[in-house]
């Protein structure tokens, strides 16, 4: 039998309306005193009146103090549950993808807080970032080995939110990881650094705006500013780009858009240039470089609320310097993966920037993060990506 944790009165609202997070003012800590319980432990949350609200994992050490994972009272975090949980997003995802490269497993949006699983074919990423699924790491590795029998796991255990649940960040091979793991999206191939990459080694939530933006490239000179592994630059050169140009301030990342235009025959018309994004392209714009198509998919500038005022002015310069570097009637492309930021937010941004050097910005088209990137209607942390694409021209 399961412990309980009792909610204080009228805060179960919130849980009753669908979100899985509980916060840790919200526990009636006389009745079950946080203190009492481990980090990563089994509960069912209940109403102040003993109702239960479904079971969970409490964590007592941090704000998010409980996450739900059923409505089910009587149900537990086992390898039963979690090979049902894995098996119903994989059915999610094979609605829109025909090739094993996708994000199987989204963390609250597939009903698994704290577990984020993107598959590369047999290699799986795997990022376990409470103390909950860490206490069932075994029974994850143990789950997918008898779903897929992956040719190699990768435990990505390198990121912030593991330190405040009292994690280590220590990374794992399991397996026989090959020296080079290729993905395809959108009839172009990738090389992905899994183990030294950024967060799982790639970045999926695009998927659709790029196809989009391989529409719009043809005979065109394209600026891909941060642009990693050249999701965007590659996939635009592989579509028909004349010219690409890809800048980010990774070394390893541009090593990567090289490997990966080469890997796609694309080489000759694609060069790098390594750099902080905002003085590459002060640079660009005093040596008078002009491109027909730039793209901005910066990371995060708001990653905290209380970031806000300083990060949309960051959205607002980076947008204004990419159209100060654009053909007149270009095409701009900006993106935005902050969840602290709304889609009429980075809208505003663009549109200031482009008042402020007396451009007209036509948003023509939209994107959203892929369907294996499903969105909890109830958490909108769920939902972060957004994608818009403006014709920039002269003042009208």
């Amino acid at each position: 039998m399961l412990a309980s944790l009792r909610l204080k009165k009228n805060e179960e609202r919130r849980i009753k309306q669908g979100h899985l997070w509980v916060f840790s003012n919200e526990v009636d800590t006389k009745e079950t005193p946080l203190k009492e319980f481990a980090p990563g432990q089994q509960v069912i949350i209940e109403a102040s009146n003993g109702k239960p609200l479904g079971m969970g994992y409490v964590n007592p050490n941090t704000l998010i103090c409980a996450r739900i994972l059923s409505r089910s009272a009587k149900l537990e975090l086992n390898m039963k549950f979690l090979k049902k949980r894995i098996q119903a997003a994989q059915a999610l995802r094979e609605l829109s993808f025909d090739k094993p490269y996708y994000r199987l497993v989204f963390a609250e949006a597939d009903g698994l807080p704290g577990l984020v699983i993107d598959r590369f074919g047999d290699v799986f990423s795997v990022q376990i970032s409470t103390a909950g699924m860490e206490a069932v790491k075994a029974d994850i590795l143990q789950v997918l080995e008898n779903l897929y029998h992956p040719q190699a796991i990768v435990l990505k255990n390198n990121i912030g939110s593991r330190e405040l649940e009292g994690l280590s960040l220590d990374e794992e091979v399991i397996g026989d990881l090959p020296q080079e793991l290729v993905i395809e999206e959108n009839n172009t191939k990738f090389a992905v650094p899994v183990q030294e990459g950024q967060k799982t080694g790639w970045f999926y939530d695009h998927r659709q705006s790029r196809a989009r933006l391989q529409q719009l490239v043809q005979g065109k000179r394209v600026l891909d500013v941060f642009s990693y592994l050249g999701g965007w630059g590659v996939a635009a050169a592989n579509a028909g780009a004349e010219e690409v140009t890809c800048v980010d301030a990774s070394e390893l990342a541009l090593d990567g858009v090289d490997a990966n235009a080469a890997l796609n025959g694309v080489a000759d018309k694609l060069i790098t240039i390594q750099g902080n994004a905002f003085d590459v392209l002060n640079a660009l714009k005093a040596e008078a470089h002009k491109y027909d198509v730039v793209i901005v998919d910066p990371p995060a500038f708001i990653k905290r609320k209380k970031d806000f005022k300083q990060g949309f002015e960051a959205y607002k310069r980076i947008n204004e310097l990419a159209m100060r570097v654009l053909e007149k009637d270009g095409i701009l492309v900006s993106a935005s993966c902050s969840h602290h930021l709304t889609r009429d937010q980075l809208l505003q941004a663009v549109q200031m920037a482009g008042r402020h050097i007396d451009r007209q910005v036509q948003l023509f088209d939209q994107g959203h993060q892929g369907p294996d990137h499903p969105v909890h209607p109830a958490i909108g942390e769920t939902e972060y990506i957004k994608t818009l694409f403006f014709k920039v021209g002269a003042s009208w």
